[in-house]
């Protein structure tokens, strides 16, 4: 079985940054232009392009390929967020087995080295750090596309479109776990409903349900 989880808003404090070359930490963010004024960070979208010609993107899968001693400090993807969450399902399917699905990166790999951001789906967010359908990204698809093991997705609805498309394609079976009244918009994937009263983060307590053995999917 191989997990993908949806990102979170809450980053741990020594989350690393990429730099531009004059030595400024980047931001990553939805909307550079209506974010605040600051005097640490330049902002940026992940497909901008970086003062050395490629995109930041292209710039994260580098450093990635090549991290030697990681100078930047960059957090592998499972360690990034606050929540206890990514790393109880490390330790239970191990980190092969979790995916992140980030709002600013894609279909990220748990082993995946990755700078803070701050992009979400989330409507209730400021508007610079949220990220519109119409607005295109050079999403990673890091899922290994011939997988034959189930895909079990754990996140909001706000990011079942993402995960549908950046796993389309898949001959494995893909499982969605929803919580709203009715069920959402999934083409090709399975549908289960995960009954809870949590209305905000309902799929953490999802995540610790199928840790626990108390969810079969």
């Amino acid at each position: 079985m191989i997990i993908v989880i949806q990102c979170a808003a809450g980053k741990k404090a020594e989350a690393g940054h990429l730099y531009r070359e004059d030595g400024r930490l980047v931001l990553f963010v939805a909307d550079p232009s209506l974010a605040p004024p600051s005097d640490r960070y330049d902002y940026a979208r992940p497909d901008d392009a970086s003062d050395t010609g490629e995109t930041w993107r292209q710039r994260l899968q580098g450093y990635n390929k090549t991290p030697g001693e990681n100078p930047s400090g960059l957090l592998p993807a499972w360690q990034l967020y606050e929540n206890r969450a990514y790393a109880k399902l490390v330790e239970c399917f191990g980190r092969a087995r979790l995916f992140i699905l980030s709002a600013g990166w894609g279909l990220l790999a748990a082993d995946f080295l990755t700078p803070a951001y701050d992009i979400t789906f989330s409507a209730s967010a400021e508007k610079y750090k949220r990220r519109r359908k119409e607005v295109q990204y050079d999403d990673f698809r890091m899922l290994p596309a011939d997988t034959t093991e189930q895909v079990v997705f754990l996140g909001g609805k706000d990011y079942i479109d993402l995960f549908c498309r950046l796993t389309d394609g898949l001959s494995a079976e893909r499982l969605v776990f929803y919580n709203s009244a009715s069920p959402p918009d999934a083409p090709r994937c399975v549908l289960r409903r995960f009954e809870t009263k949590t209305r905000t983060n309902w799929h953490y307590e999802c995540a610790q349900a199928l840790m626990a053995g108390d969810l079969a999917a």
